[in-house]
């Protein structure tokens, strides 16, 4: 045992060595999950998104109400203090859907001529908010902001109304415009964005893509260029050289995902609410998971070019079916079946559990079973496989 370890120990040594040596592939080791996570972190809306966004504005009323809204939107300010819109105004609605058109603003707001002159004559008045439809997910966040601006004001006119009418207490008329009040509460502390949904899932699925890669390269490429002939001529155990060579990839692939995790916390403000130590104990399963199945596509291609192009026929459904990017729930229900039988997905669920609701091992011990479980099956299988398709 302690023989065959030390062998693994020496193979995993030879491949670290070997790809330290060649620049160009160290430096887009560190470059790839660096501009990867760049990439996509800045895809997604945060609140950042409303920071002197560019708004739209037709105002055909004269009177004192549509001041009075534009004003607010003027004025209105982000948790950060900064302005959150910058308003650019048009004559007509269809010149504001231009400026959509041509990308000048990310949406806008028409308010009619009689708009005053309703909301003072105890009528309801209607003002417009034009979206970006070819931009969806930017224009969610704009619509739902101009959406609660006309939300907060309308319950200001109303305030004020009822207390001319009635002369009542500020308190009481509060009660009758908001008679129930939403206060929202996480698991953990502090407000969570989408980007913070979606970085586990990246992280995981970059180190499991480096580990696979890399496999497809290790063996694949020491098989064609001859190399791995002189490996297996040698005392070393078959199984300690292929262990050797998952080792060094899964080495790799915790550097790669400790970089990611670095620059999600230093450049997007994700938090680990949980362990960092069970973080990097998911990943390990998460690298065990799938190495059976990276040898086994690995030592069955004659070329790395062959096995490259295996490895990338399966990780592109990956991609989609174990929620990277969107809550597995709401895919279909055939598709959540396929979920489920990828360890990726499990890996990602923990990862979430841990980082973004602060769990602890109780609550994400099914999740690492099963990961482990995966690795003990595909490793079993691939291992006296990978002995048999060697000697060919």
């Amino acid at each position: 045992m302690r023989k065959t370890l030390k062998e693994i120990w020496i193979i995993a040594r030879k491949d670290l060595i070997e790809f330290s040596r060649d620049r160009m592939r160290l430096f887009s080791f560190f470059i790839m999950p660096i501009f990867m996570m760049i990439m996509v972190g800045f895809i997604f809306p945060n609140e950042n998104a409303l920071k002197n966004a560019k708004i739209g504005l037709v105002n055909l009323d004269n009177g004192s109400r549509s001041k009075q809204f534009v004003k607010m939107l003027e004025v209105a300010k982000l948790e950060s203090n900064e302005k959150m819109f910058k308003l650019k105004t048009y004559d007509s609605l269809e010149s504001l859907k231009e400026g959509i058109r041509s990308h000048e603003i990310n949406g806008g707001i028409f308010i009619d001529k009689d708009f005053s002159k309703k909301i003072d004559s105890f009528r309801q008045a209607e003002l417009i908010v034009v979206e970006d439809q070819a931009n969806p997910q930017a224009s969610q966040t704009f619509t739902q902001a101009l959406s609660r601006m006309v939300e907060i004001y309308s319950k200001r006119i109303s305030a004020e109304k009822i207390a001319v009418q009635q002369r009542m207490p500020s308190e009481t008329i509060k009660s009758i415009v908001e008679p129930v009040k939403v206060k929202i509460e996480g698991i953990v502390k502090g407000k969570r964005n989408y980007f913070e949904f979606v970085a586990p899932g990246i992280i995981a699925m970059i180190v499991m893509t480096a580990v696979l890669t890399g496999l497809a390269a290790a063996i694949s490429r020491e098989r064609e260029i001859g190399t791995l002939d002189g490996i297996l001529i040698s005392p070393i155990n078959r199984v300690a050289i292929v262990l050797g060579k998952a080792l060094a990839q899964a080495v790799r692939g915790l550097v790669q995902g400790s970089i990611v995790l670095i620059l999600a916390s230093i450049v997007f403000g994700v938090k680990i609410a949980g362990s960092l130590i069970l973080v990097l104990i998911i990943l390990i399963l998460g690298i065990f998971s799938f190495v059976g199945f990276g040898i086994l596509v690995s030592a069955s291609a004659a070329e790395q070019e062959t096995a490259t192009q295996l490895l990338f026929m399966f990780q592109f459904p990956m991609l989609f079916l174990s929620g990277v990017f969107f809550p597995i729930s709401m895919m279909p229900v055939f598709m959540q079946y396929l979920s489920k039988a990828i360890p990726l997905t499990y890996a990602i669920e923990a990862l979430r559990k841990v980082m973004v609701l602060g769990g602890g091992i109780n609550s994400v011990k099914n999740e690492m079973l099963v990961l482990a479980l995966f690795g003990i099956a595909t490793t079993s299988i691939s291992v006296p496989l990978f002995k048999k398709m060697i000697t060919r």
